[in-house]
């Protein structure tokens, strides 16, 4: 067996997703498997005749009392000589919360409805907190770590690959653009950072502020703005040169931050811009998320 991968991590982190990566890499994938069979299904992959060149298997609360063991297992891994990769996967309390709320499901944690007791009480954020505890050992040794609260199910599965497939397994560069507003924070899991708010804001124009960069009064705007021709004459140039280097170094997936205010208008522009310039060239895998663009607009 060449690649062993365990996957593990938050509950409602995007555990699903990262293994739906290796399966579309040709991975032979088992979830919510219990720590204990993860030694044995190993074994077996090595075993003279085995077909199963790559695995991967999650591993998780859901195994209830057996998951504490997981730890325990991975250091019998390291003393049969067995190579694995631990992808740990995490996300912000405030994020697992909201998607727990979004898809009303129940915490592995958390207190059933018929009223058994467990660890976590009940709560989602205190089922969160005890799940917490309990990965802690193995956020320390985890080869590649991901926190996934910015990410889109389809962009976690590209960082994912990224990170953890073999080079040339995914093929053409990917990358995404990512439009965002500085006053909802930077993204965590972008490559590169580009800030646009010296350009003048469509916001305080009374009759642009409802609309966004995706609407032609809003793009015309942001075109329109003193010096806009040099800033993309610096900026294209530079990307020219840099998506290459990214690419020779073995990169499959680069997210570009484009930055604005409110991550509404300007960034918005700029980014839909780069988008069609590359696309033009035919050479890349692109992929634009506003991430902001649906959020209110500050007040005047």
């Amino acid at each position: 067996m060449r690649d062993f991968v365990v996957i593990t991590g938050f509950s409602g982190a995007g555990k699903s997703q990262a293994m739906a990566c290796f399966e579309d890499a040709g991975y032979f994938c088992v979830d919510n498997l219990p720590p204990a069979m993860i030694a044995q299904l190993a074994e077996l992959f090595e075993h003279e005749g085995s077909k199963v060149e790559n695995a991967a298997v999650v591993s998780d609360v859901r195994g209830g009392l057996f998951f504490e063991n997981l730890v325990r297992v991975l250091d019998e891994l390291v003393e049969r000589g067995t190579p694995h990769r631990l992808l740990y996967l995490e996300a912000t309390e405030e994020v697992l919360e909201d998607r727990y709320k979004e898809t009303r499901r129940r915490h592995p944690l958390a207190e059933d409805a018929a009223g058994n007791g467990d660890p976590a009480g009940g709560s989602v954020i205190r089922a969160i907190r005890a799940e917490r505890q309990l990965l802690e050992p193995l956020r320390a040794r985890a080869d590649v770590s991901i926190d996934t609260s910015d990410l889109s199910a389809s962009r976690l599965r590209k960082v994912v690959a990224d990170k953890m497939l073999p080079r040339g397994s995914v093929g053409k560069l990917a990358v995404t653009f990512l439009t965002y507003g500085f006053k909802h924070g930077a993204p965590r899991d972008a490559d590169l950072l580009f800030d646009v708010r010296f350009l003048p804001n469509p916001h305080y124009e009374s009759e642009l502020r409802e609309l966004t960069g995706l609407d032609p009064a809003v793009r015309d705007y942001v075109e329109a703005s003193a010096g806009i021709g040099e800033f993309y004459g610096h900026l294209i140039p530079l990307l020219d040169y840099l998506l290459p280097q990214y690419e020779a170094e073995g990169k499959a997936h680069l997210t570009i931050g484009i930055g604005c205010t409110g991550g509404r208008h300007r960034s918005v522009v700029i980014s839909e811009r780069l988008a069609r310039e590359y696309a033009d060239r035919g050479d890349l895998l692109l992929d634009v998320v506003h991430r902001d663009i649906a959020k209110p607009p500050r007040r005047a």
